[in-house]
């Protein structure tokens, strides 16, 4: 088989790497890709969001199978396209697309749904938003955290947990007045902040049959100890100690089941994977979020543990036979941690000459899987805000922690930051 994998980060080379384990496959393409993936695959260089250059070339090149890792494309309709022209494609169409590119999509069919999520109010303009702070803290505490949504994708960033009432209103005037996410934020959700344990949870569906994967949580603000501003993803592990078998089964029933079942109520079957951010509370699990796509940097702690060929299970989404696949998983944990660009989410400089990478590989259970990374003159240097995802593998998650740790600390660049505490919260007694 001949594949097509679209987009060039962490996420889409743990993809590839797994990708390219299957006896199936003879050849991959990664469309832009990267440094590291292009140890893997031939890389084209092809935007991720070029849906018309991306059809054109899986046309002509004879792709078997084009997988998509990042939300843009697929929001944007790459499925749609593909399957007009008879090429299979993983990944949701637009239209139920829609629940990660819609904050209030995704919320009303949470409702609809009967689905468990934080209470809730749509804002369509900024004087309404703060109509609604208005009443909302006339009854609390002027210091009552609450969070405020942009509709729309923000590369992960397009929520803020306001700790009180003035960065509440400063939000929305961030998001509705000077629009530092664009469109998306010209609509906003303003929502209850939900207090308890955060944890991710991917499914893969071909619309009817659902195939958890295992439980993962991500580390989204930029400093140790949950500080700092969010980002794409500081780290992940995987699994999640606060998920056990049982509350998997659970989230299932009442989460990822019902969203399943009421996209395909509305006349599109939902393919490819469905991503489920949720809160553990004491009230039970409640969801914070829906993705539309394999998670990034979660995917890069949860294909390690997988020991079945990924190929047939991607297949079997797009065939409607995801009832046939047995996946299968090895124990133990795995546990990524992203090195990233100094001054990222902020302002960041490029370009600076990476070491250490051979020696990271080297160590025992160490995986380096390549984001913003490009090759200058025979030395691969950095090329974005998140640069890699270095992934150790291991019987327990103290060996998984360690293997991480010390292949991340024989890599070196100017600015390099990455977080010290990844996974710390589960290894500490409670």
């Amino acid at each position: 088989m001949r594949i097509l994998v679209v987009g060039g980060g962490g996420r889409e080379h743990a993809l590839v790497w797994k990708i390219a384990q299957s006896p199936l496959v003879t050849k991959i393409y990664c469309a832009p890709g990267n440094a590291g993936i292009a140890q893997h695959a031939e890389c084209i260089p092809l935007a991720a969001d070029d849906l018309d250059a991306l059809t054109h070339f899986a046309e002509t090149q004879r792709i078997d199978l084009t997988v998509v890792g990042p939300e843009v494309p697929l929001i944007a309709g790459i499925v749609d396209r593909f399957e007009a022209r008879g090429l299979r494609i993983f990944g949701p169409s637009p239209d139920p697309a829609r629940i990660e590119g819609s904050k209030i999509f995704a919320k009303r069919l949470m409702h609809d749904a009967g689905i468990p999520t934080a209470a809730f109010a749509v804002c369509d303009s900024e004087a309404e938003a703060f109509a609604y702070l208005d009443t909302f803290y006339s009854e609390r505490p002027q210091d009552t955290k609450i969070v405020v949504k942009a509709d729309g994708i923000a590369a992960g960033k397009g929520v803020t947990v306001a700790n009180n009432a003035d960065e509440a209103r400063a939000a929305v005037r961030n998001m509705m007045q000077t629009r530092v996410f664009g469109a998306s934020g010209d609509r906003v959700v303003i929502e209850e902040c939900l207090v308890g344990e955060e944890a991710s949870i991917m499914a893969i569906t071909d619309g009817r049959t659902i195939v958890p994967l295992l439980p993962s949580q991500d580390h989204k603000r930029v400093f140790d100890g949950d500080h700092g501003a969010n980002t794409g993803g500081m780290g992940a592990y995987a699994p999640v100690p606060i998920l056990p078998p049982d509350t998997v089964a659970k989230t299932m029933e009442q989460i990822i089941a019902p969203a399943v079942a009421a996209i395909r109520d509305l006349g599109i079957p939902y393919r490819g994977v469905l991503y489920a951010g949720v809160m553990v509370t004491a009230q039970g699990i409640k969801t914070i979020e829906f993705n539309c796509r394999f998670g990034d940097p979660e995917t890069q702690a949860i294909l390690p543990l997988l020991e079945s060929d990924l190929v047939p299970i991607l297949l079997a989404s797009i065939d409607g036979t995801l009832d046939q696949q047995t996946i299968r998983w090895r124990n133990g944990s795995a546990v990524c941690v992203v090195a990233a660009s100094g001054g990222y989410p902020g302002d960041f400089a490029k370009g600076k000459p990476i070491s250490g990478l051979d020696r990271a590989s080297a160590e025992r259970d160490c995986l380096i899987f390549h984001a913003g990374t490009k090759t200058h003159n025979n030395q691969i240097v950095t090329d974005g805000g998140r640069v890699l995802s270095v992934t150790g593998v291991g019987n327990t998650l103290l060996d998984a922690v360690a293997s991480a740790y010390n292949g991340i600390g024989q890599i070196t660049f100017d600015g390099i930051h990455y977080r010290r505490d990844i996974a710390a919260h589960s290894l500490r007694p409670h």
